[in-house]
């Protein structure tokens, strides 16, 4: 039985090599998973178990207490592990880091998810949100989109986005701070919402035609990014139908006020791994929605599992 740590594993992965093996993983037999969310306030526990026969059974246990990272000096708001079991004999074959499947699973759904649906040769990027996951999407599409230019991060404070952006520079990374998130949005080819906001902090109005939305924050049933007039306008994918119909806000509370209805999702990484139309026309507002199921999980910690075995 391996135990992989975050240190061990971390600098031996990339971003392209996470978005194939999660195309790869959704060619093979659907997967069968189940997830709990407990929560008091702001703070949650979630669990994700998966199984893959001829690949494995994952169960992922997270907590997230966002007030952590206000903390002097600042801990991790989210952090767990992962076991990992042998499909055949049901035996643990190794204990993974939890914020490093988190980190690489999380980021490769979502440039995967754009590998897929956006626009040919985007040029723009812009990340809502300062934090850890935000930092990610910038390395993500980075590496996988070499089209993309020009890099923006805004954030509600400024004092934060400001930080994140010297962090950013101090590590050779392009990036520069939008202080109207209208305006950015308006430029971007491609925008990531990475945020824990439970109201809608990305408006329809503000989104081009052609343009690329990859939903990443909310994954509770009281928390949304995209306003009513975005969910119409776009073209909607998921990554999972089973992890994001019923179980997020994103989609359950347009859903509920008549606003979009589940006719209105278009597909999941499992039809669009096997063939199924994406984009139709340039013009298309696509919008895909990162649920981060377990089957995702189980797909990444494989590939780290695979990687650090070699």
């Amino acid at each position: 039985m391996q135990f992989i740590s975050f240190d061990a594993a971390d600098n031996r992965l990339s971003w392209k090599e996470t978005a194939d093996a999660l195309y790869a993983g959704h060619k093979l037999e659907k997967a069968e998973i189940g997830d709990l969310l407990l929560s008091k306030g702001d703070r949650s526990l979630l669990s994700r178990g998966a199984w893959i026969d001829g690949v494995g059974l994952a169960l992922k246990s997270v907590t997230v207490f966002p007030e952590n990272t206000q903390k002097q000096p600042p801990e991790p708001s989210i952090q767990g592990a992962m076991l990992l079991f042998d499909s055949s004999s049901g035996a643990l074959t190794a204990i993974v880091d939890g914020p490093l499947v988190t980190k690489w699973k999380t980021a490769g759904d979502s440039v995967l998810g754009a590998r897929l649906l956006a626009a040919d040769d985007p040029k723009s990027y812009l990340v809502v949100g300062a934090g850890t996951v935000a930092k990610t999407l910038l390395q993500a599409y980075h590496e996988v989109f070499p089209s993309i230019e020009t890099f923006t991060i805004w954030a509600r404070s400024q004092e934060k986005a400001d930080e994140f952006a010297k962090e950013m520079l101090a590590e050779g990374f392009p990036v520069h701070v939008a202080t109207d998130l209208a305006e950015a949005a308006a430029a971007a080819d491609i925008i990531s919402t990475a945020t824990l906001s439970k109201d809608p902090v990305l408006k329809g109005e503000w989104v081009k035609p052609g343009t690329h939305v990859d939903l990443i924050g909310a994954y509770r049933p009281d928390m949304r990014e995209a306003d009513d007039i975005l969910m119409q306008k776009a073209k909607i994918f998921v990554d999972a139908r089973e992890t994001t119909i019923g179980e997020i806000g994103e989609l359950m509370i347009p859903m509920a006020a008549g606003v979009i209805n589940e006719a209105d999702i278009m597909g999941d990484l499992t039809d669009l791994c096997n063939g199924s139309e994406g984009r139709r026309h340039s013009s298309d507002i696509t919008v895909f929605k990162n649920g981060g199921g377990a089957h995702l999980d189980l797909m990444t910690g494989t590939m780290i599992v695979q990687k650090m075995s070699c």
